[in-house]
């Protein structure tokens, strides 16, 4: 019999997932990983409360359920980065890194130590065995889908990741937790910070990072406000900029659509489709590509500028080492430096990288 180590993070996704793996005649054993310790008695931090769900989801569905501890492995691996990110202006991702330097590196290597053949999580998304390797395909369910976040998993993590939902819709896994009667059929989905939870943003950034006050610049150059630092925003912004709802000029809403790091200032413009916003090229670093090789030029490509951003056309114009450029028929909007864009080719993930450069009208 296959032993499958499952993450179970206390959510009704993962507890599916082991019920169905339980189904399916394996031995099933339930990890839970505790990654975030610094305010753990925190209103915002709900590691304990999940921490219960996952125990009484493992008692009825009847397996054994392990808690680890990997959060000097977060703090050193992702959260460090995330904060040498925002430092520099740009605006990271951190699930990008967290599953594939927590789900899959630490937890992939704990499961191995523990005898696994496989490992298994709730994410929506599938893997797919060729002639010439593993495929990481998009989830059934496009609402739902989560392979962005998953693009940096290679071959050898790959090869050990089960994806029990990837085949579902979320409806239909609502629909079979209450079903079974798993006491998390109806919780809410997370959609804070990853391992760290849902909590005010900015008052959380601000307790690792200093605030920089300078000015807002309109694009003809006048200021019409302050910034509290810019690493608290991020490009395309429409909310919460600190300009008052100001409506002055041609009377559309403002969005963030750059920040200058020399001078200390927020540059604002008016108009969903201002020109500053629609980016033409841009340069990814540190790209990951799920099969080993990169996408060519003359492949057909579309791609991902950020996780709920729908398809673009896009072609390949350049590529060395661990870099890749793009070029966009029809420009993508906000694309922003330290997010990661993301080549698909159908349903089939090829991988991505961190925005680096955009090239946005002048």
């Amino acid at each position: 019999m296959r032993t499958v180590v499952i993450g179970m993070s206390g959510g009704v996704d993962s507890a599916v997932s082991a019920y169905l793996l339980k189904q399916a005649g394996y031995e099933v054993i339930g990890l839970f990983m505790k990654n975030w310790e610094d305010d753990d008695n925190s209103e915002y931090c709900s590691s304990r409360q999940d921490f219960i769900d996952a125990c009484s989801a493992a008692d009825l569905i009847g397996i054994d359920l392990e808690a680890v501890n990997f959060a000097k492995e977060y703090k050193d691996r992702v959260f460090s980065d995330f904060l040498r990110e925002y430092s520099a202006g740009r605006t990271p991702n951190p699930d990008v890194l967290c599953n594939a330097e927590i789900k899959f590196k630490a937890f992939l290597d704990h499961a191995m130590r523990m005898g696994a053949d496989h490992i298994a999580t709730g994410h929506y998304c599938r893997v797919r065995e060729t002639d010439k390797g593993f495929e990481l395909l998009r989830g059934s369910d496009p609402t739902k889908d989560q392979s962005y976040f998953l693009h940096r998993l290679n071959q050898a993590q790959l090869s050990k990741a089960v994806f029990p939902v990837g085949d579902m819709r979320k409806t239909d896994v609502r629909a079979l937790a209450h079903q079974i009667g798993l006491p998390v059929a109806a919780k809410k989905d997370s959609t804070g910070i990853c391992f760290i939870g849902e909590r005010p943003f900015r008052e959380f950034l601000n307790r690792y990072l200093p605030t920089q006050p300078g000015p807002i610049k309109t694009d003809d150059g006048r200021v019409i406000g302050e910034h509290i630092g810019l690493s608290f925003y991020t490009l395309g912004q429409r909310k919460g900029i600190g300009i008052g709802g100001s409506r002055e000029g041609n009377g559309e809403p403002w969005f963030v659509a750059r920040k200058d790091l020399k001078t200390n200032t927020l540059w604002v413009v008016q108009g969903h489709d201002h020109p500053w916003l629609l980016t033409h090229n841009l340069t990814a670093v540190h790209a990951s590509w799920v099969s080993g090789q990169t996408p060519s030029p003359d492949e057909s490509v579309t791609v991902k500028t950020r996780y709920r951003a729908p398809d673009g056309s896009c072609r390949v114009i350049g590529s060395s080492d661990d870099t890749i450029e793009l070029a966009f028929p029809d420009p993508q909007w906000a694309a922003t430096p330290g997010q990661s864009a993301v080549l698909y080719q159908g349903d089939v993930c090829l991988g991505g990288g961190f925005i680096d450069r955009i090239d946005a009208a002048r």
